[in-house]
């Protein structure tokens, strides 16, 4: 897929997430730009209509420049703004009501064209009140509204426009013939890549060849630099900072992690919530609740003998209660949280997720891959007298440089780690279920646990005991080393705890949320792993089948729940949750089972997930109680309420008091941009 092709698919997906956005009104989907220009002309035709108004000049007292047809001005151009200005209202009324569901755009149509016949009226002699200044500023204010709340809108639409510009146009593909300058969709499974310092990864690959630190600040959240060398995984849109790379492409188009990203933000952002079903139930209840206060406002000025009164009453309580506010008060929320969300690499696939997020109260991790690594280190050192620990790690990293297993790798990375030279090794012998055997300098040595003591016949003196003993009580595996009969020492191995779970459970407990961990372990392991990191509860043994029951019976106490896991061995578990987290998800952004994805391997994230899951509902909640209160206070007065007591609210003022409550909300929602993960 091109880069333009890729851009097309992303306008795509930002047009449908845009558009169910639009749920809160019909015009949701159309350019800030439209509106913008709108508004400019409009306020071009009306500055003339209200310098003329007779209405205006009795109040500021002076006289504007009379001419032949100078008293067309107002009709005139007021006719033009409303058939200019009003059209895009009109349609929207017209869309709303041939889908039988009047909202928004009914209440503004209606608004305006109140107005407008009411001022024909007063142009023809059948009223004695002016009203086209009112008509005209009234649509240049919503016009001005409009602008405000779609370019709000679009720029909470930004990190999707702006994930798509992270491709590159070309790339550079190696051929038996050389480097070829080659576009962006000729790319294909399977190529050789050349990614220069500097350049952008063009699609999703494994290196074969170099050494560079990557920046994928904007696809992870990961603000350092990520070390590639070869066989690791790369992201397409990231940028090489140092260094070149040789990647093998493995996915392109619509199957890469950006494209993956992309979908699920708007995906997330079109998806509706509690709060959003309220809201819209608010909306179209807020109708018929207008159009009632404006059928009776009319009926009670005509009542009293003030049909032109009736008329700019009746308007001005349709105008000012037009639930922009409460349109936007949900959607803006959601498309800025899913973005923000995507920008430090948490990804919503299911907004109620998000939102049931905020009421978690236990966090389940799984152990293996999430709280640790799942890859064993060597944790413990102790050499018998007589030997040094230099010397014993040299020997068993000499026994185990060829072999492949886990724990052999552990001790040479160990060795490595320490900068300890290691000898040649020679004669390698396997050991299923014991340890491995090897000539180290004409010694043979070898690597083994208790098994390997037993078949040598050889017992752990004081002098080890007490670091062993001590192991074997926290679950670590212990390992011995032998030379040439003699026990030279002992290592401990263990599967690495993230240097951020530690913090990770700190945070969920300042935020007032239990840590338990799930774990197929044995109890020892578990229980230690829980002591260093802080774990409130363990269920340790559990088998990956079992994981979803022991999920319920932590919910059976009351609890509300979010498992955190791989996303693939936890799949029941996950589903079994409130909200389900897969973690450590990397460029796998395809993971059913679960409602957030976190990119990176940081446990760290969950706090940073239910953080903006709170944060949004406060936003969510106060946009609601503001829309709301709003229309109940404005509505009364717009109707004339306080008339007796000589407050009269102007029909333009109601528009720029619905626009100023509309802007209210909108700026309230880009507060949460402030939000820092």
């Amino acid at each position: 897929m091109g880069h333009a092709a890729h851009d097309a698919h992303v306008g795509h997906e930002m047009h449908a997430a845009h558009g169910a956005q639009a749920g809160h009104a019909a015009h949701a989907a159309h350019d800030p730009n439209v509106f913008r220009r709108q508004f400019w002309i409009v306020l071009l035709l009306t500055l003339p209509v209200i310098a003329w108004s007779g209405e205006v000049q009795a109040w500021l007292g002076y006289r504007a420049p009379a001419f032949i047809g100078s008293e067309w001005i107002p009709p005139v151009l007021g006719t033009a703004v409303f058939l200019y200005g009003g059209r895009v209202f009109l349609l929207g009324a017209r869309d709303e009501l041939s889908q039988r569901r009047p909202g928004m755009m009914t209440l503004i149509g209606l608004a305006i064209l109140v107005a407008f016949v009411a001022s024909w009226a007063a142009t023809l002699g059948l009223f004695s009140v002016d009203v086209w200044w009112e008509l005209a500023s009234l649509i240049t204010v919503m016009s001005l509204g409009h602008w405000i709340e779609m370019r709000s809108i679009m720029q909470a639409q930004g990190a999707l426009s702006a994930l798509s510009d992270l491709l590159p146009d070309t790339a550079e593909r190696l051929t038996d013939g050389g480097a070829e300058r080659i576009p962006l969709g000729a790319v294909g499974i399977g190529d050789l890549l050349l990614i220069r310092p500097g350049a952008r990864v063009p699609a999703d690959g494994e290196v074969v060849a170099g050494d560079a630190e990557l920046d994928e600040s904007m696809i992870t959240g990961e603000s350092r630099p990520v070390a590639k060398e070869p066989g690791a995984r790369v992201i397409a849109g990231t940028v090489a900072l140092g260094g070149s790379l040789r990647i093998r492409v493995t996915a392109v188009g619509e199957q890469t992690a950006l494209s993956g990203i992309m979908r699920l933000v708007a995906e997330a952002q079109a998806s509706r919530s509690h709060a959003q079903l309220l809201a819209d139930r608010a909306a179209a209840l807020l109708f018929f609740v207008a159009l009632g206060a404006g059928v009776v406002t009319l009926g009670v000025w005509v009542a009293i003998g003030k049909p032109e009164e009736a008329l700019i009453r009746t308007a001005t309580v349709l105008v000012i209660a037009c639930p922009h506010a409460l349109g936007l008060a949900i959607p803006l929320v959601i498309a800025i949280s899913t973005t923000l969300g995507a920008q430090h690499g948490l990804l919503v696939r299911d907004r109620m997720a998000l939102e049931r997020a905020r009421d978690v109260d236990l966090v389940i991790f799984d152990k293996t891959g999430t709280l640790t690594r799942g890859t064993p280190v060597i944790a413990g050192v102790s050499a018998a007298p007589g030997t040094e620990e230099t010397a014993l790690l040299a020997l068993a990293a000499s026994v185990e440089a060829d072999s492949e297993h886990p724990l052999a790798r552990a001790i040479a990375r160990a060795a490595d780690d320490r900068g300890i030279q290691v000898p040649m090794a020679t004669g390698f012998q396997a050991r299923a279920g014991v340890g491995a055997r090897a000539m180290v300098d004409r010694r043979d040595v070898q690597v083994g646990g208790p098994r390997l003591l037993a078949d040598a016949g050889l017992g752990v003196p004081e002098s080890l005991r007490t670091a062993t003993d001590g192991w074997a009580r926290d679950g670590r595996t212990v390992l011995y080393i032998i030379a040439d009969g003699r026990l030279l020492g002992a290592l401990a191995a263990e599967d690495e705890i993230r240097g951020e779970a530690r913090e990770a459970v700190d945070r969920l407990h300042g935020m007032g949320v239990r840590v338990a961990m799930l774990t197929g372990d044995a109890r020892a392991v578990a229980d230690s792993v829980a002591r260093r990191i802080g774990i409130d509860e363990v269920a340790a043994e559990i088998l990956p089948a079992d994981k979803a029951a022991a999920v319920r019976q932590l919910q059976a106490g009351g609890a509300r729940v979010a498992m955190v896991g791989d996303g693939v061995n936890d799949a029941p578990a996950l589903a079994q949750a409130e909200v389900g987290i897969a973690i450590g998800a990397g460029t796998d952004v395809a993971v059913e089972s679960a409602g957030i994805i976190l990119v990176r391997d940081d446990p760290r994230d969950v706090a940073a997930a239910i953080e903006l899951s709170r944060a949004a509902y406060r936003k969510m909640a106060q946009n609601l109680v503001w829309a709301t209160a709003y229309n109940a206070v404005a509505i009364p007065i717009a109707a004339g309420v306080l008339a007796p007591m000589g407050v009269i609210l102007p029909m333009s003022v109601g528009a720029v008091v619905m626009s100023a409550s509309t802007i209210i909300v909108a700026v309230n929602a880009q507060l949460l941009r402030g939000l820092r993960l």
